[in-house]
């Protein structure tokens, strides 16, 4: 999943970046809103981490802009400012959440499965997909217990495909949300398909996985 730091201080952003890299998020950093308003016009992101205080544009101002833009990123407002007025506006402007410095880094991992959930209709962290049981906070599949062994751009190929199941993702949104900027080096424009059959070869093995589809011409749609 894509996410955007929009955060003046670089120590936190960096930490922010770091943790959630490890956690399997692709990160985008922006420091100033000038740099942030670009970047959320030009890529999709699943979330937005947004500082209110930046040096250059007020927050809110982005908030309402990216909002207006028509963007459906999850948007959780990241500020030292703890007064009740700030916190409505946010969420009045369309924030998901409301996060006050200083914070945990896992406790902000946990609000954005919390937003994942709401967003999917998920009851938990742990759900079917076919035979299979998914679960996201250990990045796992598994089978009556048996492991499938799936690597880390597999696994996101086909978490992303599970919570919108039933609706078609194109070649090029599944690219965009497992590579974030698909000018990445090591894209190619058949990985998606590559990994498709990989998970349908490995998963096969232990289970039926019909419901993972080719839509021709178009992507791929897990049909459950």
């Amino acid at each position: 999943m894509n996410v955007l730091i929009v955060e003046d201080e670089k120590s936190l952003s960096h930490e922010m970046e770091e943790f959630l890299t490890h956690q399997g998020f692709n990160c985008d950093v922006a420091f100033t809103g000038k740099s942030a308003s670009e970047k959320v016009f030009v890529n999709s992101y699943d979330f937005v981490l947004l500082d209110i205080g930046l040096p250059d544009y007020s927050g809110f101002d982005l908030l309402r802009e990216a909002k207006d833009g028509g963007s459906d990123a999850a948007f959780i407002i990241l500020t030292a400012r703890s007064e009740l007025d700030d916190k409505i506006k946010g969420l009045d402007l369309g924030a998901d959440d409301y996060l006050a410095k200083p914070f945990s880094l896992l406790e902000l991992q946990s609000r954005m499965q919390a937003i994942l959930r709401r967003k999917h209709g998920l009851k938990n962290n742990v759900f079917d997909i076919g035979e299979f049981e998914m679960d996201i906070n250990n990045r796992t599949v598994t089978k009556n217990e048996v492991l499938i062994n799936l690597t880390k751009k597999e696994f996101d190929i086909l978490h992303y495909l599970a919570i919108n199941k039933n609706k078609v993702l194109t070649r090029m949104q599944l690219t965009e949300h497992i590579w974030g900027d698909i000018m990445e080096d090591d894209y190619d424009s058949n990985y998606i398909d590559v990994h498709i059959k990989n998970l349908r070869k490995k998963m096969g093995t232990q289970g039926d996985i019909e419901w993972l589809e080719t839509v021709r011409g178009i992507g791929y749609r897990v049909n459950l």
